[in-house]
This record gives structure tokens, sequence and C-alpha cells, in this order.
């Protein structure tokens, strides 16, 4: 069934032609689009000052088993700054690209160890088509399946995997972070980031955030606890930013070709809101606000609670639903559909590669 159908009903009288351009002239009225300097410039100088004195902690505890306490902190930690690289690739912070650009080489190369080039490439793509397979490298088939289609196209070894997925995801979240490495330097490998003066950077700051966090770790502590370390942050960034995405898009519509949704619509109805307050905001970095920063990816970070009254009520008007939620329900909807999508081959015949 078209998602249209299932999701909004009858579009009858409905001017969706119209409809983002009179948002957005709302949005802009408000001031919600303005940049916020000052919040940026305190949230920035924060987090790098927490981020720095974790590191500057970790050297003067010297060699404990406590220090896998410091390695969830850090975890935490990286995490945040991530959220920043995060702002920085949407134009968030800064008005030029470049100033943006290069603020989250820092953050990310240099600071969490993720290719900045590769992600922005990844999240462009996602943000033009959310949730549309084929479109989205979200939603490519991999370890997990999201579509009942992708689970019945697996071999039988890969659908009896499937059917255990919702059970095992939050346990492959601990090997998350170590899948963002991994990717990245595949892509500083490749020809992902395709800008060579960037990639020059890229790769140097990468190999510096190697180079330094492994010298650091090992200079302060005996092999074994350094292992340990490593592993406990490395898993517990990993669990961190997959509870941070995963509620935003998985177990809402998935759009195909034969849906006819303007903009408004194919961002709205393929993500999913967080309730919660500030704690929840500063938790998730603004990402559950995940409506208003897919309609808007360039609205600072604390303009989304604001923009959100603004909205919430043109979606009402427009007829146009609009997903919200609280956060362990969040994490129950994505994996029912999860369960749901992965056990879809037991009712159905397989389908073959076309």
């Amino acid at each position: 069934m078209a998602i249209v159908d299932s999701v909004m009903g009858s579009r009858a009288g409905v001017e969706s032609g119209s409809g983002y351009a009179q948002l957005s002239a709302r949005v802009k009225e408000a001031g919600l689009l303005d940049r916020r300097s000052g919040y940026y410039t305190v949230k920035i100088a924060g987090t790098l000052l927490a981020f720095v004195g974790g590191w500057v902690a970790f050297a003067l505890i010297g060699s404990s088993w406590w220090q896998l306490g410091t390695a969830a902190v850090m975890a935490a930690l990286s995490t945040q700054v991530a959220f920043l690289g995060h702002d920085a690739g949407h134009k968030q912070i800064f008005r030029t690209r470049r100033a943006n650009y290069l603020l989250g080489l820092a953050l990310g190369n240099l600071g969490v160890g993720l290719s900045y080039g590769w992600w922005i490439d990844k999240h462009s793509r996602h943000h033009a088509h959310p949730n549309e397979v084929g479109k989205d490298p979200d939603v490519n088939s991999g370890v997990l399946v999201f579509t009942e289609r992708q689970a019945q196209l697996r071999g039988a070894a890969g659908r009896r995997w499937s059917r255990l997925q919702a059970y095992l995801f939050f346990p492959l979240l601990l090997l998350e972070a170590m899948n963002l490495h991994v990717s990245s330097v595949r892509a500083l490998a490749g020809s992902t980031v395709k800008s060579r003066a960037y990639r020059t950077l890229e790769i140097a700051l990468f190999t510096v955030h190697v180079v330094g966090y492994l010298t650091i770790v090992f200079l302060v502590l005996p092999p074994w606890q350094g292992i340990a370390f490593i592993a406990v942050h490395q898993a517990l960034f990993g669990v961190y930013m997959g509870c941070s995405f995963a509620p935003n898009h998985k177990g809402m519509p998935a759009p195909t070709d034969g849906d006819d949704l303007d903009y408004l619509r194919r961002q709205v109805l393929t993500s999913r809101n967080v309730r919660g307050g500030r704690l929840v905001d500063f938790l998730l970095g603004g990402l559950n606000y995940q409506i208003e920063h897919h309609l808007f990816p360039s609205m600072p970070r604390p303009n989304l609670r604001r923009a959100q009254r603004v909205i919430r009520q043109f979606c009402a008007e427009q007829r146009v639903s609009y997903a919200e939620t609280g956060l362990f329900a969040s994490y129950g909807q994505v994996l029912r559909h999860l369960h749901e999508v992965g056990r879809s081959d037991l009712a159905a015949t397989p389908v073959t590669q076309a």
C-alpha cells in the first residue's frame, strides 16, 4: 500500500505544492533560521573543555582499572563532540560552508576518528531520500534488514539471522564505533572524498587521531588495561551513537517511486520525534526534533524546540501525520519493526533477485 494512503489518508483539498513555502515563511518570520553564535560559542567551548579535561583526568589517574569508568565518560563526551560535527555538517554554526567544513574536520577526523567527508556524502543522501530503499544509505541491507523484500532476498542463513535481528540490535551497537572507523578508513583509501585538498587534510587529521589516541592510552596504561579501556570506550561510543540515531526513522514508512510526496510530506512522514525535556535535548543532541531538523537542516540546534510548536501546528492544519513518542517507546517501535521485518519470510514465499 502506498505511503500516502497508509499514513495520511486523502489529500483532497490540501495545497501540497505550496505547503512547504508557507511553512518556510512562518519559520523565517519567527527568526528560527537565524544564527545562534552565542549559544555555539558556549556549547563548543564547554564541550571541548570537558573533552580535553577527560583526557587530562585519564593521564592523572594513571594505571588503574578505574579507568574503565573514565572510558565510559569519554564515550559520552566523544558522542557530544560528534553531535557538534553533525551541526557543522548542516551549516548550523557558521555562515560560510568552508568554516563549517573545517570545524567538522577538526571535530570528526581529529576529535573522534571519523571521516567527515565520508559522513557528509552519506548523510546528505539520507536527507534527500529518507527511508527510501536504494537511495537512503541508512536503510541499505547489511547486517540488518529494514524491509520485507530485503529479508526475503536473503539466503537461508541470512534469513535465520534476520529473524533474530531485533534481539541482536543493541548488542550489535557495541560494534558500531568500529564500523564507523573502518568505513572511514575505506572512504579515505577510496574516492569518496573527492576534493584533493580536503582529502589530504582528512587523512592527516585522521592519522593524528589514531596515532595520538593509541599513544596516550598505552603510555598511561599497561597493555591489558589499555586494551580494556579502548574496548569499553569504543563499545559505549557506538551504543550512544546508535541509540541517538535509531529512533529517528527506523520503523517509519518507507517511500517508493510510486508515492507522490512533496518535500514537506517526504520529510515529515518518514521521521519520528522523541518527547522529553531539555535533558533529552542534551542527551540526543537535538536529534529528538527529527521532523524539524529534516524540514530545516540548517536550523541551529537551540531553535528546534521553538520551531516544533510552529511546525506541529502547521502539520495539523495540512492534515499531515506528525509522529512523536517517548524515548523508550521509540526503541520499542524500532525493535518491533525489526522483529516483524526479520520474520516476514516465514509468512511469504521468498522472492528472487530481479
